[in-house]
């Protein structure tokens, strides 16, 4: 089995399939594991090559025995599926149904939410700051999938309104996993089993806490438990290994969310 991953460190997406591969045991057992960092930072997602691969522009871009598979949270179950052992997905039909509720909010409410705040504190200001309306224009225009994100914001990243709308989306993701905890004892968000689920929102609630959000689930004591246990586990350190985190990758432009806050007056 030969398996390619096209990544970067700092994605949250690459992120969450690093920490499932390191749930399966790979890359350790496999010697036919490579690893391909794309710079996001100098847009190597967009050109011509990489695009070939995966028209989406994004990473990861997952290649198993040839076949290019894109979409992370895919990417996900098609682990779970060729490699079964140890199972991350529940044993019954309910429990992968509610599996699958629960990944697919993932998908639209946290994730989508955490790029607000990646965004405003780091990377709009750092790769636009200077460009012109018409330059930044014509970047979002080269996105397969993101322009109208990029065309809701400025080259100085997103207003008040759209920050707290995602604070509001992560502290309900937050408010979730503490209820589930709560509701059946943990010690993982669907119960006794450590699932996708887990693996799939570890990254998100990792990236908020690196920019300074972690606030937003202080008087949560279950969810601060299971991010502990999280953070326990050795799929997180093969997962967040040295420079992974966006505050390593990008030091001198690393904006918590008191200093953005500060920063813009609110």
């Amino acid at each position: 089995m030969k398996i390619e991953m096209y990544q970067a460190p700092q994605s949250t997406c690459s992120q969450k399939v690093r920490v499932t591969l390191a749930e399966k045991g790979l890359p350790e057992m496999n010697k036919d594991w490579i690893e391909h960092d794309v710079d996001l930072g100098k847009f190597e997602q967009l050109e011509p090559a990489y695009l070939k691969i995966n028209p989406n522009g994004v990473v990861p871009t997952f290649v198993h025995d040839g076949t290019i598979l894109i979409e992370s949270s895919a990417i996900l179950e098609y682990l779970e599926e060729i490699i079964p052992d140890p199972a991350l997905t529940p044993d019954t039909a309910v429990g992968r149904a509610k599996m699958r509720a629960w990944m697919r909010y993932i998908d639209e409410v946290p994730t989508v939410a955490v790029r607000v705040p990646t965004f405003a504190n780091m990377l709009a200001p750092m790769r636009f700051a200077k460009a012109s309306n018409d330059d930044f224009a014509a970047h979002a225009d080269r996105l397969p999938l993101r322009k109208q994100f990029y065309q809701r914001m400025s080259q100085n990243g997103f207003g008040k309104s759209e920050l707290e709308y995602a604070e509001f989306q992560i502290r309900q993701t937050c408010e979730r996993i503490n209820a589930a905890m709560n509701e059946h004892g943990g010690p993982w968000i669907m119960g006794s089993q450590y699932t996708l689920v887990d693996a799939q929102v570890t990254p998100l609630i990792d990236r908020m806490d690196d920019l300074g959000y972690g606030f937003l689930w202080d008087d949560l004591p279950e969810m601060a438990a299971w991010l502990d246990r999280i953070r326990a586990r050795p799929s997180f350190a093969a997962a967040f290994y040295p420079g992974a985190r966006i505050s390593e990758r990008y030091p001198d432009f690393y904006r918590t969310a008191t200093d953005l806050k500060a920063e813009r007056g609110f």
